[in-house]
């Protein structure tokens, strides 16, 4: 089953409500986003009309939607479980206002009416500034903060129904790569071939295909290269970074492809070295994954295998990201983050070097951080690809 159980959506409130409690806030609202669809299942695109889940620490949560949106909302697994109430308001209302109004029934009103506390609201990190702005000046007085502040400890670990989608969205991503580097590949456009990668993320089971980074040749050395009108030629790499959303859980992988043509071009003996360091550099961290390590270790660990051959100023970026409900989430495995690792946390591995104007090269897998060890996700071979055609 390519979901989350029905279920799981209250048991996450219930931990949710424990943490607010614990984190002295009075109530959460949480808009459209995956800190949303993570409590409730509900998946929508951001705009003018506001859309928010207030959860507060003690109370029945309402969930505040634009009448057009109110069938969905009832429709949502938190919804139908009992876990949440409806309000829907109207396209004249003012739906800021109709918040207010929630939390002063709920003793969390605007300050100096006598049906405020002192205890902060939790916005949502991506809440549009408009409606931060309408909410403001609705409760005057109150304190936001962040919301992150008490969902980012919760989705941070992985329970084994979002483990079993990460694995399938990963495996997808793998089946893609494989066709992609197979070939055909030159003379095609980089932009072409990221058409054909996403459409190949849907066909193998991803709702989305969020995106298809196609570096040929010197744009190799742009980790966040735009894939473009540039044709791919014999005798140089291609990095492709692909991705998309299986069931909410995103998939990110990358290999670097040699293609040789069928002349059969060989590396430059530099190429050769680099691929292997970025090789060794994936497996070493991968390798130092354990519970207890701290994040930052495993960036140092990745980063100490391409600095002592003398490439560290090419390793541009943080050694990788979790990944979840979001493609860039807690915990960033970069320096400076002492955060422990536990077991269900979920991240990226991808050490690259980038040699301006010549090439690049990136290898990525996402890793399961388990009871003892680090479970990578993504199976296909970190041995260099050679595509003929």
């Amino acid at each position: 089953m390519n979901s989350i159980p029905d279920a799981r959506y209250a048991d996450r409130l219930a931990a949710c409500r424990v943490a607010i409690d614990a984190g002295g806030f009075g109530a959460l609202l949480l808009s459209v986003g995956p800190d949303l669809r993570y409590l409730t299942g509900f998946v929508g695109e951001p705009m003018e009309r506001l859309t928010l889940l207030v959860v507060p620490a003690d109370g029945k949560a309402q969930f505040v939607v634009p009448r057009l949106e109110a069938a969905k909302a009832e429709a949502t697994p938190l919804v139908r479980a009992g876990g949440a109430e409806v309000v829907a308001f109207e396209e004249t209302d003012d739906p800021a206002a109709r918040v207010a109004d929630l939390l002063a029934a709920l003793g969390l009103g605007a300050a100096g009416t006598g049906t405020g506390t002192g205890k902060p609201l939790g916005l949502s990190d991506r809440l549009w500034a408009m409606h931060v702005l309408q909410l403001q000046r609705a409760l005057p007085g109150r304190v936001f903060e962040p919301a992150s502040a008490v969902l980012r400890e919760l989705r941070i670990v992985k329970d084994a129904d979002e483990a079993r989608l990460l694995r399938l969205a990963a495996a997808a991503a793998d089946r893609t790569i494989e066709a992609i580097a197979a070939g055909p590949l030159i003379g095609r456009a980089e932009a072409d071939v990221a058409r054909e990668i996403r459409g190949r993320l849907v066909d193998e089971g991803h709702d989305v295909a969020d995106f298809a980074i196609v570096g040929s040749g010197p744009n190799g050395a742009s980790p966040h290269h735009d894939a473009g009108e540039r044709r791919i030629q014999a005798g140089e790499p291609v990095v492709l970074d692909i991705g998309g959303t299986l069931a909410g859980y995103l998939s990110d992988t990358t290999r670097t492809v040699w293609v040789a043509g069928e002349q059969g071009i060989e590396p430059e003996p530099e190429f050769r070295r680099v691929y292997d360091l970025v090789r060794e550099a994936n497996e070493a961290a991968t390798a130092a994954v354990r519970p207890g390590v701290t994040a930052a270790s495993i960036d140092t660990v990745a980063r100490g295998v391409i600095g002592a051959a003398g490439y560290g100023e090419y390793f541009t970026h943080r050694t990788g990201h979790g990944i979840g409900l979001e493609v860039h989430e807690d915990p960033y495995i970069v320096e400076g983050n002492s955060a422990a690792l536990r077991p269900g946390m979920a991240f990226s591995v991808e050490p690259g070097i980038y040699l301006p104007g010549r090439w690049g090269v990136r290898l990525e897998n996402i890793v399961l951080c388990g009871d003892e060890a680090g479970e990578p996700l993504n199976r296909s071979s970190l041995d260099l690809r050679v595509a003929r055609g």
